[in-house]
């Protein structure tokens, strides 16, 4: 495969006068005692990689890892202190200003967590925008702004403002706004992380489903682990500006490198970074609640359940129903099934992974995962729960719980 960018020996000191914390990190000190002593912040610290053509490179750390240091320097926002940085087999810190402007405005596109959009503009202007500051004709741009929204789903919304659509919709706004400028590098800093977990989920299948199509070099920050496993051909995981792993998903699951990676991805840190809407699973059917008993029925048999969460406007759960209950109801021919339906048992999206079995032994069925505006996220049970603890502790999760 085709190196589309490589880090050599990548160091990066924030601050002036960088010589003497340089020579200091050249004889191994830390990121702290660098700080102590001259003041300065190591941003990044000797990173070593590649990322091949056509994969999707995840860098993933706690805040202050590094990673977003990691991100500027591709996009040659800023530059290395010391090392190399290559697109293309190019060194940033070697190019000129034309090459540099070159490198940002074609080679490289981002995504940010933050849309960005223009609100007095319509979606296919926003998407076109940069084509028009780069004097690029209204014709063509339009023309490229169409395909672009058309791949990522939005093309009968180009006419549309920026207030009509949703937050998803808005992200997928910012991918095509990228995918436009028909560059071979996407950049994605935390694309996904303003959006809450079912649409966010979505954005993910999304992203690896347009994949297989544009077949674009991405890298993709972010500090949500179950992501960095779904999206990631490759997973960097950063600490203190140094990369302390990179592999597979399972490559890292089955042989972290450290006992920092070991505790990264079955200790004290994951339970900071996975919590209920993480580990939620959205269940295999719903029904409305302006739905129908035969509807309900239909559902239940078809997810091979005796129970059915119910949702209202807006996916705000409403609780849920069992087949006892609609049945008589079934029987009488009666429509709606608004009298029978039951409280569900609910854990707010938040809720660290430490604290979801108690609340789990007390439910009578699956935990509903809602957010701060008692919206449906997903549901847990107790075999999704284990499965995810046996997952990251090395089969050991069911014997600590």
């Amino acid at each position: 495969m085709t190196v589309k960018i490589e880090a050599r020996n990548l160091v990066k000191i924030y601050g002036d006068n960088t010589g003497k914390a340089l020579e200091l990190f050249n004889q191994g000190y830390t990121r702290s005692e660098i700080q102590k002593e001259t003041g300065l912040t190591l941003g990044v610290a000797g990173a070593n990689f590649e990322v091949e053509e056509g994969e999707i490179f995840v860098l993933i750390g706690l805040s202050g890892s590094g990673k977003s240091t990691l991100l500027r320097l591709i996009n040659a926002l800023i530059m290395p202190t010391s090392g190399s940085l290559l697109v293309e087999g190019q060194a940033i810190e070697k190019m000129t200003e034309k090459e540099l402007r070159r490198l940002r405005g074609e080679r490289i596109s981002m995504v940010f967590q933050h849309f960005a959009i223009l609100p007095n503009r319509t979606i296919i202007d926003n998407v076109s925008f940069g084509m028009e500051i780069r004097g690029v004709v209204k014709e063509e741009r339009q023309k490229r702004a169409e395909k672009a929204l058309e791949t990522v789903g939005l093309g009968e919304w180009r006419n549309a403002m920026p207030n009509q659509l949703s937050g998803g919709m808005k992200q997928r706004v910012g991918l095509a706004r990228a995918l436009v400028m028909d560059a071979d590098i996407l950049l994605m800093d935390e694309p996904f992380g303003a959006l809450d977990a079912l649409i966010r989920a979505e954005m993910q299948e999304e992203l690896i489903n347009l994949q297989r199509e544009i077949k674009k070099t991405v890298v993709f920050v972010t500090h949500d682990l179950d992501e960095a496993l779904r999206l990631g051909d490759k997973i960097a995981i950063m600490r203190d500006g140094a990369i302390e792993q990179i592999g597979t998903a399972d490559e890292i699951l089955a042989e972290p490198a450290n006992e920092y990676v070991e505790n990264f991805l079955t200790g004290i840190d994951v339970s900071k970074i996975l919590d209920a809407s993480s580990v939620s699973k959205w269940p295999r059917e719903l029904v409305r609640e302006t739905e129908s008993v035969s509807v309900a029925l239909h559902r239940m048999k078809k997810a091979d359940s005796d129970y059915l969460f119910v949702l209202g406007p807006r996916r705000k759960l409403v609780g849920y129903i069992t087949r006892d209950d609609i049945l008589p109801l079934s029987k009488k021919r009666e429509k709606s099934f608004a009298d029978v339906i039951r409280k569900a048992d609910t854990i707010p999206a938040d809720t660290i992974m430490r604290d979801i079995y108690p609340a789990l032994r007390q439910a009578d069925r699956a935990l509903a995962v809602v957010d701060e505006k008692e919206r449906f996220l997903g549901i847990i049970t107790h075999n999704t729960l284990v499965d995810t603890l046996d997952e990251r502790k090395g089969g050991d999760g069911i014997a600590e719980l």
